[in-house]
């Protein structure tokens, strides 16, 4: 392969939701490659070339029949295993797939033998960052899967990661998804916990966010999320329902791996709580909604 960093690619981008439009737009525009979209939904295909150009497919396996790398971000295990299943049933051999959705190790490290035995390359790449993080083209990509594969396509992914880091063998990139997500379920409940009580407690919450943003409370989730949550704000684009589909994930992992996760497990029911009360597509910090009722 040539230098990616500097040669227009063939690329194919299997799946245009929240997060693989505005990814798959950055390949486009900030990479200048030639990008093939497919989405089972054919309107977002349709949406997307009309805003990037490009061209659409009608199929998984015509959007990557010809592409040097196919990248993919869909919903869940059953997702990965039909549509890079059906790609990769026309790839090339040599071809590397990325896989960007969020899903079990289980499903990545089955998803790299079907390709190892076709000649192929599949990478697990899950991403954190949000809707707000595919969109400004600054998402975290952490990647599994062969050493040599993930170098020649770590340029592609800088065209919407600002890090982006192999973590090991196949399923490492979904584990370390994991790991980040256990941590961002037990913030955002101390940080609900924290301004439910600055609010009982009579005082002025936004104060109280500058004062103790600036010690050892402070985290990313605390900048972002903790005055909006005071504010009763929760349409920041990753919702509940993702969520407990993730930490359902996790628990799964901890389970098979003999981790023990007493907060994860307690942050995924009152995560199920939250939906009970309606709030399915809700951003994760609306756990806050629990205690403010």
């Amino acid at each position: 392969m040539a230098d990616t960093a500097t040669a227009s690619r063939s690329i194919a981008f299997l799946g245009l939701g929240t997060m693989g439009f505005p990814m798959a737009g950055h390949l486009a525009v900030r990479g200048g490659h030639r990008v093939t979209v497919f989405n089972r939904t054919a309107a977002k295909a349709d949406a997307w070339t009309a805003r990037f150009g490009g061209a659409g497919a009608a199929t998984p396996a015509e959007a990557a029949r010809d592409a040097e790398v196919v990248f993919l971000c869909v919903g869940g295990d059953d997702d990965v295993r039909a549509v890079a299943g059906e790609a990769m049933g026309a790839m090339k051999p040599g071809t590397i797939v990325a896989d960007h959705s969020t899903v079990s190790a289980t499903v990545s490290r089955e998803m790299a033998e079907l390709a190892r035995a076709r000649g192929l390359f599949f990478l697990d790449a899950p991403v954190s960052g949000g809707q707000a993080g595919a969109e400004n083209g600054v998402l975290t990509v952490m990647v599994g899967g062969d050493a040599d594969a993930f170098a020649r396509v770590q340029p592609l992914m800088a065209c919407y990661g600002r890090s982006v880091t192999h973590m090991g063998p196949a399923g490492a990139g979904q584990l370390t998804k994991m790991v980040n997500q256990i941590c961002i379920a037990g913030l955002l409940q101390g940080l609900a916990e924290g301004m439910a009580f600055a609010q009982k407690a009579g005082l002025d919450g936004h104060k109280v966010v500058d004062v103790i943003g600036k010690g050892a409370a402070q985290s990313w989730q605390m900048d972002n999320r903790a005055k909006t949550m005071l504010d009763g704000k929760f349409d920041f684009g990753f919702a509940v329902d993702w969520m407990r589909k993730d930490l359902g994930i996790v628990l799964d992992e901890a389970r098979n791996n003999g981790a023990t996760l007493p907060v994860t497990a307690l942050v995924d029911q009152f995560y199920a709580e939250v939906q009970g009360m309606g709030g399915n597509r809700l951003d994760t910090s609306s756990l806050m909604t629990r205690l403010t009722r």
